[in-house]
């Protein structure tokens, strides 16, 4: 059981910042930021999770099984990821790709104390057994005070795990793949990293989460541990019966110029081949949904629409589906599990080709982070945009990738990954 308070705050920006730092002290931490976005259809502005309390880590194999147990037996909140390699545990595949990073397939953790951030009012809900600390914490969150450990952009060298030429092969080997029909279209990544390199990860999300204003952005610590990331693509969201999606595929540069601006959103809008690519992953989406919708009930409520982020401009769809309410939150994600929008179609054969042709293995980066709430609702992000790093290992990482069909031109696919690399090479080099 929790204890809940309501708490309203003179300053509620602050106050969300200073709960950030305060959080640090703890091992476990899961920060979602909505950034007030008005079109990101959250629950709540943003949620702060912390302090473990059960939690559980397991590799791959019977990963969702393991699970679907720890919510089904918790029943309560719990916060974490799923790795993109959990595909493992939905088809017969395999990741034997390199791994600098080393996170556990799987991680989700009940917080003994949340804060739940709607409008100028928090919500703050600790279990029985810590609910004696709640005003002594509320008190030390007011007061925190960030000590800054800068580290010199220099000591940061970031290297590219696949250079350009080897790339566009890669990306030619891919185009063969399509025109012999084994697949429509396929999502391609490659890595940038930097080893026996320290950074402070609270600054650097900051840092990102300034440049980028996202409306799924992430903080996760696990330990030694940390994902920080400015996503602005929806995974997966349930809310009662009602089940939503909502893929990215097609993105286009920004300008400062407002004119220049306004042509580059047209433009995308009218992309043939960025239409494609969207398109393909919505019915990809749509057969996902299938699997555990109510039948009839799967529709799309919007189709290849163009939103505006601080960086890029995307071109989103919005699928949803009903679900009987006896169908469990768990069963829904695996049947879609991974996103349609980092695999490609058809997935089981493009994530194969994915598995052949990347040069690292995809971890956390185009899996999700997100929560389950008591009552079987859950809200999940794709990790794209973001920064991983191992404090132990002094090793860090950011992928970034992007859809190949046959129309696709290596050195423009190329030129799409340096776009959306540049607000995580910023937030590392300041």
């Amino acid at each position: 059981m929790r204890t809940k308070q309501n708490h309203n705050p003179e300053d509620i920006q602050q106050f969300k910042e200073k709960a950030l730092l305060w959080s640090q002290q703890y091992d476990d931490v899961v920060w979602l930021d909505s950034n007030d976005y008005a079109q990101n259809n959250s629950s709540y502005d943003a949620v702060l999770a912390v302090d473990a309390f059960t939690s559980i880590q397991n590799d791959y194999f019977d990963g969702f099984e393991k699970l679907k147990e720890y919510q089904s037996q918790t029943k309560d909140w719990i916060f974490g990821y799923l790795t993109y390699d959990l595909k493992n545990d939905v088809e017969v595949l395999k990741s034997e790709n390199h791994d600098g990073l080393g996170f556990p397939d799987l991680f989700f953790f009940q917080p003994k104390k949340l804060f739940v951030f709607k409008g100028n009012r928090v919500e703050i809900q600790y279990l029985n057994g810590v609910d004696d600390e709640l005003e002594a914490d509320i008190e030390m969150i007011n007061t925190s005070e960030e000590n800054i450990i800068e580290t010199p952009s220099e000591d940061l060298k970031i290297k590219l795990r696949i250079h350009k030429d080897a790339y566009c092969e890669k990306v030619n080997t891919m185009l063969n793949h399509i025109q012999h029909g084994a697949i429509y279209e396929a999502n391609f990544c490659q890595e940038f990293y930097a080893e026996n390199t320290v950074i402070n990860p609270l600054l650097t999300y900051n840092r990102l989460n300034h440049i980028s204003k996202p409306p799924f952005a992430t903080f996760l610590k696990f330990g030694e541990k940390f994902v920080i990331s400015a996503s602005p693509e929806r995974y997966l969201k349930k809310e009662g019966t009602r089940v939503i999606s909502e893929p990215i595929k097609g993105t286009a540069k920004r300008s400062r110029n407002s004119e220049k601006d306004e042509q580059l959103k047209i433009d995308l809008a009218k992309d043939e081949k960025e239409r494609s690519e969207n398109i393909m992953i919505v019915d990809l989406v749509r057969n996902d949904l299938s699997k555990t919708a109510i039948k009839g009930s799967v529709q799309v409520e919007e189709l290849c629409k163009i939103y505006t982020f601080k960086q890029v401009h995307q071109m989103i769809s919005t699928v949803t589906s009903r679900v009987e309410v006896s169908t469990h939150p768990v069963d829904i994600i695996k049947s879609t599990f991974p996103m349609g929008s980092m695999t490609g179609a058809p997935k089981i054969s493009a994530m194969k080709i994915i598995e052949n042709l990347e040069e690292t293995k995809r971890g956390v980066y185009s899996g999700a982070i997100g929560y389950f709430t008591p009552n079987n609702d859950f809200d999940f992000n794709v990790v794209i945009r973001s920064i991983l790093y191992n404090a132990t290992k002094k090793y860090v990482s950011y992928s970034v990738g992007s859809a190949i069909t046959a129309k696709s031109n290596p050195l423009k696919e190329y030129e799409e990954c340096l776009i959306k690399a540049k607000a995580m090479r910023l937030a590392l080099e300041d």
